[in-house]
């Protein structure tokens, strides 16, 4: 089993920042992608950005210039800087990961945070 801790979210203002982290532990060997997701209450839950194994980003247009995805291998974190935050960015926000197991993979999600953009 994998655990995925979030933490960093809150409530800022628009154009404040905010750093999400989010830490796995559990029986890990190795960790495929990690990435974050957002929901708002109504909507399905969207990639937000992700980050491999090697250090190739994947982010949503809507935040590509303002979030930077970051990952530390050794740590197994991953953490999301978002900058220049609009109250469209307000959502509840999850930690994925994907670790091989058996020549599968498995997803494992976070409990979310919630992040807060008023205007």
């Amino acid at each position: 089993q994998v655990q995925l801790v979030e933490s960093g979210g809150g409530s800022v203002q628009a154009g404040g920042s905010l750093r999400l982290s989010c830490v796995a532990s559990g029986s890990i060997v190795s960790i495929n992608t990690m990435g974050w997701y957002r929901q708002t209450p109504g909507k399905q839950r969207e990639l937000v950005a992700a980050i491999t194994s090697r250090g190739s980003t994947n982010y949503a247009d809507s935040v590509k210039g303002r979030f930077t995805i970051s990952r530390d291998n050794a740590r197994n974190t991953v953490s999301l800087q978002m900058n220049s935050l609009k109250p469209e960015d307000t959502a509840v926000y999850y930690c994925n990961v994907e670790v091989p197991r058996g020549g599968y993979k498995l997803a494992y999600w976070g409990k979310g945070t919630l992040v807060t953009v008023s205007s």
